[in-house]
Formats: C-alpha cells, structure tokens, sequence
C-alpha cells in the first residue's frame, strides 16, 4: 500500500475513535467529571504518553525558531480547541454543537487559500459541500434542538473551536514537513498543558476517585489513550502526505461514526434520511480525497 493510502486509513480510523467517543464522554460527563477536569485527564495523560513513546523515536533536535509555532501550535491545536469546545457546549446544545463543527473543512479550505496560497480545485469545494449537506442532515434529522442556556455564547465557542482546529492543521503542516511527529508533539502537548491548567485545575481537584465505577475508570482510560493519544498521532502521521482541506473532510464521518455506533447500542435506529445522508457524506469525502491525475 501506498504512504498516501496509509495516510487516509489513519484519517479514517480518527474519525472511527472520535465517533466512538461522543458516546463514552457522555458517560463520564458532567455526573462523574467536570468538563474542564475531564480536559486536564487528557491532556496530562497524552502528554505523559508522548514523553514516553518519543524516547524510542528518531533522536532530532528541534530548531530554536520553531518553537513559536510549536507554541502556536499548542495554543490551537489543544488549549484553545478544548476549553472552547467544552465551555460552548455547556451553554448551546449538542445539536448547535455538532452542526457548527461541520464548519471546519470550509474553514480549513478558505484558510489554506490564504494562508497557504493553496489552489482551491471545484472538485474539492463540491466534495465540501456534499459532505455538509449530508452531515447537516444526519444531525438535524429528527433531533429537537434541545435546551440551551445561553444558545449565542454557546454557538460563538463552537465556531471558535472550529476554527482553531483549522488554523492548528495549517500551523502544525510546516512542523510536519521538517521534523518526525514523535519529536515535537509532547512539546505541542507540554505547552498545552501549561495553558489549560489555570482553567482545569479546581475541576480536577474535585473529582472523586473512590466513588468512579470500574467502568468509568475504562472509559476515562480510552479517551486518554484513543480519544486524545492516539487520534493526535494518526493526524499527524497522516497530514504527512495529505493536505490540511483533505484531513479537515473526515470531520463529517464523525457524526456518521456516531450514529452507527449509537445504533449498534440500540439507541438509534436506521432510517432513509441516515442512508442518504451517509452516501452524500462518502461521496464528499471521496471527492476532496481522490488524487488529481
């Protein structure tokens, strides 16, 4: 198999992890742990992995110059990202939440025109789109909004989220070009933690071990070494031979995760809309990940 082809299996088992995940934080959120603890849990639990891990990695030294954008890196790709994340979905709904999500590729393809002077092919902004639609569906579908305590701050933290994970993939696509991933991503993850302590810390605190149930503790465990470790690994060993729009499309297999993971549970069930909307999504992403001939 081909490096490129390597590439989309570990963008496509991303979305496989986080798809999974939405289910299992519910678990754990907020009746067990706080948001901002649960933020805490996984940031210094990634970041513990990836020190250890990156001492069987190839031994590079990482220039003075790009510790800025490592920096940077950190400040989108974790801190922001998740305190952002966490914080708006408190206040709007997971509806608002998702669907605002859905927004990222648009944003990683207008950022990669400015920002990378990347070429914006029509096949790509059509993939985009068809992708949209048919994830807009699947969340919208059937689903009442839901309550939301304050739906505007809420639905501005989301967009936000959105938006610095577009501007993480760019960052982080020049690092990737000069460095293995093993040899700075504990310092994207060192920084990140530093930045979401002040903001983590009290929740963490207050979580109370003795009373966790063995599952919860399991649960906590996979969003750990899943959800956080391994998803970033796979990012970046895959935007090594994709573009930062490319990765930014399975975003919209998320949802789709989701739902076939709720359904395996028995708590959704399969209907036309899911069916078509599941098509439209894979023929977006197909577009925007088909190589040009």
């Amino acid at each position: 198999m081909s490096k490129r082809t390597w590439a989309l299996i570990a963008a496509t088992f991303v979305s496989i992890i986080y798809g999974v995940s939405f289910t299992i934080a519910k678990d754990v959120m907020p009746t067990y742990v706080k948001p901002y603890g649960f933020i805490f849990l996984r940031v210094s639990g990634a970041t513990i992995l990836f020190w250890i891990i990156s001492y069987f990695g190839p031994k590079e030294k990482i220039d003075l110059q790009d510790f800025p954008r490592i920096i940077a890196a950190a400040f989108f790709g974790v801190a922001l990202n998740m305190l952002t994340f966490f914080k708006g979905l408190s206040y709007t709904s997971p509806i608002s939440a998702s669907v605002l999500m859905v927004s990222t590729p648009i944003i990683v393809l207008i950022l990669s025109a400015i920002i990378m002077k990347e070429r914006i092919l029509k096949r790509k902004i059509f993939g985009i789109l068809l992708g949209l639609i048919g994830t807009s569906f699947l969340i919208l579908y059937g689903k009442s909004l839901g309550d939301s305590t304050n739906a505007m701050l809420g639905n501005f933290l989301v967009f936000v989220n959105a938006a610095a994970y577009g501007f993480y993939l760019i960052v982080v696509k020049k690092l990737m070009d000069k460095y293995n991933a093993f040899t700075f991503v504990k310092w994207i993850y060192t920084f990140g933690l530093l930045m979401v302590i002040p903001f983590s810390w009290s929740e963490f605190q207050e979580i109370q071990w003795q009373s966790l149930p063995t599952t919860i503790l399991w649960e906590i465990g996979f969003v750990i070494v899943f959800t956080t470790f391994f998803t970033y690994l796979f990012n970046l060993l895959s935007m090594r031979e994709l573009k930062p729009t490319t990765i930014a499309v399975f975003v919209y297999l998320q949802p789709l995760f989701a739902t076939i993971y709720a359904m395996s549970l028995g708590k959704d069930e399969l209907t036309l809309v899911k069916i078509i909307s599941a098509i439209l999504i894979f023929v977006g992403v197909y577009l925007v990940t088909m190589k040009k001939k």
